[in-house]
């Protein structure tokens, strides 16, 4: 079994900064791309950035050039940079990752962390 925890959220000022961080742990062989969410109330649950497996990143439009998206594949975290945060960003923020585990591999299985609150105020 594979757990994905977040922690970093919290209250953040309209203009400021926060920085999320989900650790992996558990039966890991190798983690696949790893992502993170947002929800907010009565929204569909969407994806904010990607950090691919081969390096690669993507970003939700919105967050392009304030969000910035890293891992670190020996420690098997992910974290997620917020700057220059926006009311908008105000959600839950879920980090998702595909794993092979000793159990499944080679085949890629999805875990979802719990999601931490970022509330962004003036």
């Amino acid at each position: 079994q594979v757990q994905l925890v977040e922690s970093g959220g919290g209250l953040g000022k309209v203009g400021g900064s926060l920085r999320l961080s989900c650790q992996a742990s558990g039966s890991i062989v190798s983690i696949g791309d790893m992502y993170w969410y947002r929800q907010s109330p009565g929204n569909q649950r969407v994806m904010v950035a990607t950090a691919a497996e081969d390096g690669s990143t993507v970003y939700l439009e919105t967050v392009k050039g304030r969000f910035t998206v890293s891992r670190d594949n020996d420690k098997n975290t992910v974290d997620l940079q917020m700057n220059n945060l926006a009311p908008g960003d105000t959600a839950v923020y879920y980090c998702h990752a595909k794993v092979r585990t000793r159990g499944t591999w080679p085949s890629l299985w999805d875990y979802w962390g719990q999601g931490t609150q970022v509330t962004v105020s003036s």
